[in-house]
């Protein structure tokens, strides 16, 4: 990004102080005082935590080109050198009215993802494939949301034929906000699923908020990318600009799959069907459930001429970020599922399958953290992620932290026996059970919110034992 201030200003109906240089050019944004480097512009947000306004002296002096303050609060800082500030009538306002300048001044087409379960695998996976013939820009780690998109936005470039932005979602109204900024051409929904239901009603009203993105659609030209599988987000189609395409296993669909072969955390193979053409399709990302994933990115990735031949490819190659499905083992011969990342009940489901249906293993562990965010529903779903563990063969349970305690319970009353479970109220007295409780032959999977912190057990069980590095495999996001 290579704005000038004149142009940031414009951008956000701001008012630059005598000492803002209209002609600098901009090394890029930060809304993070602590990461501030010299030539950027620095947006002043009034955060849940902290506000940037205490520290715009800090990084005017750090060497920031200017800084953009809120007008109503100007006057608490006389400490300011406030002639080097852009000041506006709101700053988070401000960040989006310039991403959504930039975007527009870049032009190009944009791929939008959401949905309860999936949209970091099904970025990950679009952006691959993309990056066979062109440069992609794409979503990196959680920056999802109205602070971190506007952030991806800015890191458009010239030489950029193509962007896949990852769009999470915690309230209603968010992805109404998300895609006015990122002006999508291509929306995937990917499922809809119980998850943030301390701010939602029902799974219906977290249905018609995911909707939003599609509404949110730049025009008649675009193309919306919807699972024909969940009942919930094909409606969505009703509500699209523009075209729509189906992807899908079970339910008609442009793009389906068929002759799956699910071998849980080793990966999967499926013949991929589009236009009556059949391609055998190999993946090293684990889980029946990622099968979606990848019919939904070869779909959109049809928008810019790519399709099966280059999916038949990347598939196989893909590798998995830290903490979302690695597969490890240990030299003394058990394995462990490192899903610690993040947990919802869609997500525990999918990830209980992976686990049962792994070949090769002996005795099948769950290590569960509490899943957040639940509402009032939160115990009831922990039970029945309990009994669904309960139902695909898991050989013990354990429980992490505060409702997890209902998901052994919904465990036993599935049929596992009592001694065969365990509940902990921190995941470092887990991390000690299971460090002398694994042997070979186990395959354990460690899951949970990210609060929970599960990984400490995963660094746990590497600081005891010793990995097999050559065995690592991959897996990508289920949450």
């Amino acid at each position: 990004m290579r704005w000038t201030l004149k142009r940031v200003a414009e951008a956000m109906a701001g008012k630059p102080g005598p000492g803002v240089d209209p002609v600098a050019r901009l090394a890029g944004v930060s809304i993070d005082s602590r990461t501030i480097r010299p030539g950027e512009l620095f947006i002043a947000i009034h955060g849940p935590r902290h506000d940037g306004h205490d520290f715009v002296a800090d990084v005017l002096e750090s060497g920031a080109l200017a800084a953009v303050v809120a007008e109503p609060v100007v006057s608490r800082y006389a400490g300011w050198q406030q002639d080097r500030c852009i000041t506006v009538p709101e700053t988070l306002g401000a960040l989006h009215d310039l991403a959504r300048a930039v975007r527009k001044d870049w032009g190009k087409k944009i791929c939008g993802i959401t949905g309860s379960v999936g949209k970091t695998t099904t970025k990950e996976i679009l952006a691959a494939l993309l990056g066979t013939k062109l440069q992609v820009l794409r979503s990196e780690g959680n920056f999802n949301n109205e602070y971190g998109l506007p952030l991806t936005i800015f890191r458009l470039e010239d030489t950029h034929d193509a962007a896949v932005l990852e769009m999470g979602m915690s309230f209603p109204g968010e992805l109404k906000r998300l895609a006015a900024i990122a002006q999508p051409d291509v929306a995937i929904e990917t499922r809809v699923a119980p998850a943030h239901l301390m701010n939602f009603s029902s799974v219906e009203e977290i249905a018609l908020a995911k909707q939003e993105l599609v509404e949110g659609l730049n025009g008649k030209d675009s193309l919306a990318v919807l699972n024909a599988d969940d009942p919930r987000v094909a409606a969505m189609a009703s509500a699209a600009p523009g075209r729509v395409v189906f992807y899908g296993v079970d339910k008609p669909a442009e793009y389906r799959a068929e002759e799956i072969e699910n071998r849980g955390a080793l990966g999967s193979t499926f013949t991929l069907i589009h236009k009556n053409q059949r391609t055998r399709m190999e993946m090293s990302l684990p889980g029946r459930h990622v099968v979606w994933n990848a019919l939904a990115a070869v779909a959109a990735a049809s928008e810019w001429g790519i399709g099966a031949e280059e999916a038949r490819n990347v598939l196989p190659n893909l590798r998995t970020p830290s903490m979302r499905g690695e597969l490890i083992r240990f030299t003394n011969g058990f394995a462990l599922i490192n899903d610690a990342y993040n947990s919802s009940p869609a997500a525990l489901q999918a990830m209980c399958g992976l686990l049962a249906a792994t070949p090769g293993f002996q005795r099948r562990i769950l290590a569960a953290g509490e899943m957040r965010e639940l509402g009032p529903l939160s115990a009831q779903l922990h039970r029945e992620g309990g009994q669904f563990a309960a139902r695909t063969g898991i050989d013990f349970v354990v429980g992490v932290q505060g409702d997890a305690a209902q998901l052994v319970e919904g465990a036993v009353a599935e049929g596992i026996p009592r001694v065969q479970t365990k509940f902990f109220d921190k995941p470092e007295g887990a991390a000690e059970f299971l460090g002398g409780f694994v042997k070979p032959g186990d395959l354990l999977l460690v899951k949970g919110s990210r609060s929970v912190k599960m990984e400490r057990i995963v660094e746990a069980l590497l600081g005891r034992f010793a990995p097999a590095d050559a065995g690592r495999k991959a897996g990508v996001d289920h949450h």
